[in-house]
């Protein structure tokens, strides 16, 4: 990654180390989780990578790991209060701050989603 402006600093919940990402591959994600809990409240861990997928463009994961940004960013998105999780299997919800964010994706008419591929049926 070389631009900087292009970039969006990942945060941990538990505080830790969390790296930079490609911001075009970052809001994408961020929306399909978002929507993906809006859509399905209480969904288990273990579902969200499929959903995600669904939520995006193929060539979206044709360079980047699928798996490891979807549990990056999820992460990301619990440590700034949009989404938490409970219980063991881990489910996930969005929060009040997260429905608001979602709320303001919709408004801009902003999906985020890289060219003009649909996303997959």
């Amino acid at each position: 990654m070389t631009d900087p402006n292009d970039a969006v600093r990942l945060r941990h919940p538990a505080g830790k180390h969390a790296p930079n990402v490609q911001r075009s591959v970052y809001e994408p994600t961020r929306t399909a989780i978002l929507q993906t809990l809006s859509d399905h409240p209480n969904l288990l861990f273990t579902e969200l990578r499929e959903q995600v997928e669904q939520r995006t463009t193929i060539t979206l994961w044709t360079k980047n790991s699928l798996g490891w940004y979807t549990t990056a960013v999820k992460l990301d998105l619990e440590a700034r209060g949009l989404i938490k999780r409970a219980g063991q299997p881990q489910c996930l919800e969005l929060t009040d701050s997260g429905r608001a964010a979602l709320d303001a994706l919709r408004c801009t008419g902003n999906d985020f989603r890289n060219g003009t591929e649909t996303p997959r049926q």
